[in-house]
């Protein structure tokens, strides 16, 4: 082999340890967003939030795969429900590191589930901010409920299905499986309470007023 050989050759092996890309973004299947889209619960439906998910996927090596944001839509205008669940695929699915977070859709929903502030990490290996850090960023938006199905019509539970950032409410998970008290919401990940704040609940002020930032869950559903 050539001298420039040579050079090439270690330039990529040290390319491919250097970045992150290549140590962290092809397997993996599931990450929390390192920001929101910051118009609260507005983030342009559910194909907004899709959006988002591919885009910091991509940003990280990731974007070969379909992501999917863990958010659920209640039954509004004719149109049925959609469940969070049913939206991210079979599993398993692995964290930046290469974690396994659940083996399947069961798992994911069940006790035994591998979801903690030290394995839901961004699509970039990064810990999210959870209670006791500052800021505080623990809350994740989903609108599910604990087994990632929609709430029913009436009570507002996904800022108007992802449309609205002043009135209604989305709720919420704990990235850090942490709250005010030891009962199991506050413990749970994906339905832990509803946001709130002066702005009427959905405004990215009134996100942030309870410890979140507009964060999702992505799933790559392929």
């Amino acid at each position: 082999m050539t001298r420039l050989g040579l050079c090439a050759g270690a330039a990529a092996v040290w390319l491919a340890a250097a970045s992150p890309s290549f140590a962290q973004g092809a397997d993996t299947s599931f990450f929390v967003t390192s920001n929101g889209i910051g118009n609260g619960g507005n983030l342009g439906g559910l194909a907004g939030a899709d959006n988002h998910c591919q885009t910091l996927a991509q940003a990280a090596g990731a974007g070969a795969k379909t992501w999917r944001a863990y958010l659920s839509t209640q039954a509004a205008d004719g149109k049925p429900a959609i469940n969070a669940k049913d939206r991210i695929g079979n599993g398993p699915w692995k964290n930046a590191k290469g974690v396994v977070v659940a083996k399947d859709v069961a798992d994911l929903h069940g006790a035994s589930n591998n979801l903690s502030k030290q394995t839901s990490l961004s699509e970039k290996g990064e810990v999210i901010n959870g209670r006791g850090d500052t800021p505080n960023r623990h809350d994740v938006l989903t609108g599910s409920q604990a087994d990632g199905t929609a709430f029913a019509a009436g009570e507002d539970r996904t800022c108007k299905n992802w449309t609205s950032s002043t009135q209604g409410a989305a709720m919420v998970g704990h990235i850090d499986r942490t709250g005010l008290n030891e009962e199991p919401p506050s413990k749970s990940w994906n339905t832990s309470h509803p946001s709130r704040g002066p702005d009427g609940g959905c405004s990215q002020n009134d996100l942030k007023s309870t410890g979140g930032d507009g964060l999702l869950y992505c799933f790559a559903s392929n």
